[in-house]
């Protein structure tokens, strides 16, 4: 019972949607709605996230059970409940809602204050439908593409880093992890969030979100890991045995070819100095494989470059043909703490400063990647924009005094692409196939389905470099001061 009522569309909304049928005007027909980033913190945002929703929920009909346990949760609580509107929608459509959504395609990346879905009913008996289930649509928008969009910044101060010191720039999807499982507020968020950031990086231990990745996009192997320690794992060998516990660790994981060694369980730099780079160094120069190293506490700023110098001091390196100097292959530092998009570029800025080359690291990202967000991050925001009443279409739009950025679009609304700039323009302004939105759903029905490798495209399409300026800046400003002020 459980499942099903989470599944159930007419429970998954506020309370109060459930009496706002009869204030629109009569004579009402259709309701048009749309959603967009109004701003916030990023001047872009990634779209992603839809079609895992419109899957699970919408291509599911509501049956006489969801309706007779919707009318029972709603008048328990003293909520107006129509039963004659899901009774109707149960027999003139299958229980399907009869609406139509358009969107943008998913993965692209688009300047915010711009419309990326637009929703309207498609039998003018349920016009209430189009608001109806605002509250589950906007979550499964806002919370992906917000998610989505931190990693794509990302991404693009890691290629803006591997540019300046790397020689490898191949390596950009694989330099940052998703270790955010345990910090998300549920699975599904961690189904969510898994699987937009999986759009940027194939790095991932956020299991959800590759199931999800697979499951609503059709992802081929979207992801990799490797051999990770634990301090649960390491404590248990005791404070005097931690390099028998790091060798165990590294003989076991020798066939994986992968093992990442916690090395703050106790002195980090201890561990570095003495037991990676000295008692076990020939254990790990012949690894067959690679080792990390992972400091998981500290300044996250100081600390990656720190273990960086001391894996060089104990194992040399080279100097590419930028000037930077590179460990061998087989090591490489791991941070996976205190990394957020904040820290990030401070972290590429201090390893500039002391000639070490981006590759010389990788990242994982936790809490700051999957939960350190919420709707107003991007400002996000599902307002109607026209209805039609008695067979006139009237633009309709909310205009507070006290909040400039609530001011809501006006009309049918269309998205365009003209001289490398998108532009919410008028629907009837343009041809349809300078539509740059889409359908991809009607009446239960999807009209366009996704493909994960789809995705990555779109998000990997060239974009102006005032989409990402800002993320950068720290990068291109001057290193030493901002080892100084890290």
């Amino acid at each position: 019972m459980a499942h099903n009522s989470y599944d159930n569309i007419i429970i998954n909304t506020d309370n109060y949607k459930h009496c706002h049928y009869p204030l629109y005007p009569p004579g009402t027909e259709y309701v048009s709605s749309y959603i967009e980033s109004r701003g916030g913190e990023f001047p872009v945002t990634m779209f992603v996230g839809l079609q895992a929703f419109l899957r699970k929920y919408l291509m599911r009909p509501i049956t006489l059970e969801d309706i007779d346990q919707g009318e029972y949760y709603m008048r328990e609580q003293g909520m107006h409940f129509n039963r004659e509107n899901w009774i109707g929608i149960l027999n003139d459509h299958d229980g399907f809602l009869p609406v139509e959504i358009e969107a943008v395609p998913e993965g692209l990346v688009v300047p915010t204050r711009n419309v990326l879905v637009q929703i309207i009913n498609t039998d003018p008996k349920y016009y209430w439908v189009t608001s109806f289930f605002e509250t589950a649509l906007l979550r499964a928008v806002w919370y992906p593409t917000t998610v989505g969009t931190i990693s794509w910044l990302a991404k693009q101060v890691i290629r803006e880093a591997l540019s300046r010191t790397s020689d490898h720039p191949e390596v950009l999807r694989h330099c940052l992890h998703d270790y955010g499982a345990r910090g998300v507020s549920s699975q599904e968020s961690a189904a969510l969030g898994g699987l937009a950031h999986l759009v940027n990086f194939s790095q991932s231990d956020t299991v959800p979100g590759i199931i999800a990745a697979k499951e609503f996009y059709n992802a081929v192997a979207p992801s990799n890991s490797g051999p990770n320690a634990e301090h649960a794992g390491f404590c248990a060998w005791g404070r005097e045995n931690e390099a028998a516990a790091m060798r165990n660790m590294l003989e076991v994981h020798a066939k994986h070819g992968m093992a990442l060694l916690l090395t703050d369980t106790y002195d980090h730099e201890n561990a570095v100095k003495n037991i990676i780079g000295g008692e076990l160094r020939d254990v790990v120069r012949n690894f067959p494989g690679l080792v990390g190293v992972r400091p998981d506490s500290g300044d996250v700023v100081q600390v990656t470059a720190d273990t960086t110098e001391w894996l060089i001091d104990a194992f040399g390196c080279t100097t590419n043909s930028k000037g930077f100097k590179v460990l061998p292959d087989f090591v490489r530092t791991v941070q996976g703490d205190g990394v957020t998009r904040e820290s990030l570029p401070l972290i590429y800025a201090e390893m500039e400063r002391r000639g070490l080359s981006a590759e010389n690291a990788v990242f994982g990202m936790g809490g700051g990647l999957l939960q350190h967000c919420n709707r107003d991050t991007s400002a996000f925001g599902q307002k109607a924009s026209a209805v039609q009443v008695n067979g006139e279409w009237r633009d309709i739009s909310k205009q507070p005094t006290g909040d400039a950025i609530k001011k809501s679009k006006r009309g049918r609304l269309a998205l365009r692409y003209v001289d490398g700039e998108y532009e919410t323009v008028r629907r009837d302004s343009i041809p349809p196939e300078e539509n740059v939105m889409q359908p991809v759903f009607r009446n239960g029905k999807l009209l366009k389905k996704w493909d994960f490798s789809e995705l990555i495209t779109h998000s990997e399409q060239e974009v102006p470099e005032s989409y990402y300026a800002e993320a950068i800046a720290p990068l291109r400003s001057t290193p030493a001061m901002l080892a100084d002020a890290s």
